[in-house]
């Protein structure tokens, strides 16, 4: 794992943490798919789903946006996604 991917889910960390009841059970792992792009899988409690979305899915995009504009930092491409 390089260090522009340990930033990143170093980020998502920071940012997630805060945002759970079950801080317990926040999960991130990356994987890099075959065109490059990081792709930041975050697992939460089934109770702290909602609080990660958000009303209209607000939360998640903003959490989308900042991996984005950190990752661009290192001419990176990033997804973040949460697992069930």
């Amino acid at each position: 794992m390089d260090e522009q991917t340990v930033d990143i889910l170093g980020l998502m960390k920071v940012v997630l943490e805060p945002l759970v009841e079950h801080p317990e059970a926040l999960e991130i792992a990356s994987t890099e798919a075959a065109d490059g792009t990081i792709l930041v899988e975050v697992s939460v409690h089934e109770e702290d789903a909602g609080k990660v979305i958000g009303r209209q899915g607000r939360v998640i995009k903003a959490i989308r946006t900042i991996a984005r504009a950190a990752a661009s930092r290192f001419d990176e491409r990033v997804e973040v996604e949460i697992i069930d």
